[in-house]
């Protein structure tokens, strides 16, 4: 495993651009290679979100970064009336094509997936009534939105939009990669992937940029091992390079707030420990 900081006074750094993995597919395909069977959670994480949602009466969500379908997947087995939404489409098409295969399941026959913009939600996703009982943006997806102004200008517009879904009352969780711990070391945390059942080995090397002493963006580049398939030559190409915006927890607390939370319940999730944003706050002597 090999682990880098890069430090730079400006970001006129002369260096390749990082490829649209999302955009061109790529993503979805090494992902889904690595979940293997959706239907396969962790239990630890399987309970921690059905127990959040049922302690607040959740019945109508909302998955705001659906991806290929893991989360929606499982709450629909379990009863949930799911809206499910992503930028990508190379992503939704694994998620549509779940849908189709069990389409003579009522449940799955109801499930709306849609191909939504966070800056552009409320023209992308109609909202029923007041909104959704909760609002979820899980597999750590929110760090993925550029935050190519500088100033956190598009991340606010993001949380307004996506907080202007929650019903008064509802709750919104997003999910949060161990940022303080990431800057902190220079190198993601190992162990066991408590949200995946997945069998395959993984190596994950971390790089941290810092521009005018910020951490400005992390990268994690992961490489999984796959059983060679005798009657294949050519193995797939199971590399995938994770770019994303980092701020310690605090910090994204503030953004929520910033962003305009309303009455809304709002949860930042780190490895199944759920951290409300208001007591996050108050520890921190911020006023809400």
């Amino acid at each position: 495993m090999v682990d880098s900081v890069y430090r730079t006074r400006s970001l006129g750094v002369g260096v390749v651009g990082l490829p649209d993995q999302y955009a061109d597919g790529k993503a979805a395909k090494v992902w889904q290679l690595y979940i293997g069977d959706t239907r396969s959670r962790a239990e630890e994480y399987k309970c921690w979100l059905l127990s959040l949602l049922r302690k607040h009466g959740v019945q109508k969500v909302l998955d705001v970064a659906c991806g290929t379908g893991v989360d929606s997947i499982m709450l629909v087995e379990e009863g949930f009336k799911v809206v499910s939404v992503d930028a990508s489409d190379k992503m939704l098409k694994y998620a549509l094509k779940e849908r189709w295969e069990r389409r003579k399941e009522p449940a799955f026959d109801n499930w709306v997936i849609e191909e939504a913009n966070w800056l552009t939600l409320p023209e992308d996703v109609k909202k029923t009534g007041d909104g959704f009982d909760a609002v979820i943006c899980l597999g750590n997806s929110f760090a993925h939105l550029p935050d190519f102004k500088g100033d956190q200008s598009d991340q606010k517009l993001a949380l307004q939009n996506i907080a202007s879904m929650v019903k008064p009352g509802g709750i919104l969780i997003i999910d949060h990669r161990n940022y303080d711990y990431i800057l902190e070391t220079g190198q993601a945390p190992q162990g066991k992937n408590i949200y995946y059942k997945s069998d395959l080995k993984q190596d994950i090397s971390t790089s941290v940029l810092w521009v005018n002493n910020k951490p400005h963006m992390i990268t994690l580049d992961y490489t999984l091992e796959l059983p060679q398939p005798v009657d294949v030559q050519t193995p797939p190409d199971t590399r995938i390079k994770m770019p994303m915006v980092p701020a310690h927890l605090c910090e994204h607390a503030i953004l929520l707030l910033q962003g305009g939370m309303g009455t809304a319940d709002v949860a930042i999730a780190i490895n199944c420990n759920v951290h409300y944003v208001r007591t996050v706050l108050k520890e921190n002597r911020i006023d809400s």
